[in-house]
């Protein structure tokens, strides 16, 4: 073999391995890490008091994808919507749960819910003039964020206090329908788990929203509703207190894994 053929095909082996490592893809999420979006309003974002055992409960692993875009250990207040007033809410307990029920995932949280935000909000481009943000499109970049680690495996929503009116609650479930379906589309995920929590029974004009969740998993599949019976506000009419939250996270986690188990 003469040296200048033995220099040509060290150059041609050489361009297909630099072409070989160019198509090699990026490290591939992780399987066993399952991403769970938090999103809706306040009392998903939650408003309880963070104080005592909800100050320190966390778990080694249930993770929180914070402001910064950055994976850390998942403690309350889990939203920074609006950090003066942002507490405890469902969305740890969840977590936790959902952790203890799979011993070999670890658990991820994207919080996204924005406080005092109706249904219309949660569309591409719509403004937040309170909170100056876009809340579907802000929820959009951290579920492609996330899903750069992890596999998204259900959403758990909470929201309607603000389309509970004549004119608005009537249209509330069909909009719910087309974000959720967004959602999938975004996920890759046709099926993708939707949990939605009832609002609080002790105001009487959110009965309204509750009336249309109970036709929910007619009109969105893969799909379940759970109640918010027995949850009690903090004392402003409007927010669960944190007793109720860790309550409604606790109900979010046994559908989610029922609703998944089944698919």
């Amino acid at each position: 073999m003469t040296f200048k053929y033995t220099l040509l095909l060290v150059f041609v082996l050489a361009g297909i391995t630099t072409s070989a490592q160019e198509k090699v893809p990026a490290e591939m999420p992780d399987t066993n890490f399952h991403i769970y979006l938090l999103m809706g309003q306040s009392n998903m974002a939650g408003r309880g008091k963070v104080e005592g055992a909800f100050l320190e409960r966390s778990h080694e692993r249930v993770l929180v994808l914070n402001k910064r875009k950055e994976w850390v250990g998942a403690r309350n207040p889990l939203h920074f919507d609006k950090p003066k007033v942002a507490g405890v809410g469902p969305g740890l307990t969840f977590g936790i749960k959902m952790a203890k029920a799979n011993p070999d995932v670890r658990i991820g949280l994207v919080p996204c819910a924005v406080g005092g935000t109706s249904i219309n909000l949660w569309q591409a481009g719509a403004f937040d003039k309170v909170t100056k943000t876009h809340p579907y499109d802000d929820a959009l970049v951290r579920i492609k964020e996330a899903m750069k680690t992890g596999v998204v495996k259900g959403i758990i929503w909470h929201q309607g206090e603000s389309d509970s009116r004549p004119g608005a609650s009537e249209t509330w479930l069909k909009k719910l329908a087309v974000l959720v379906d967004h959602i999938r589309q975004e996920t890759g995920n046709d099926s993708l788990a939707f949990v939605a929590g009832e609002l609080g029974r002790y105001k009487e004009n959110y009965q309204s929203i509750n009336r249309e969740m109970e036709r929910l998993p007619d009109v969105i599949p893969f799909s379940v509703v759970v109640s918010s019976r027995g949850l009690r506000h903090k004392g402003d009419g409007t927010h669960f207190n944190s007793p109720s939250a860790r309550k409604l996270g606790k109900r979010f986690a046994r559908a989610m894994r029922k609703l998944t188990t089944r698919q």
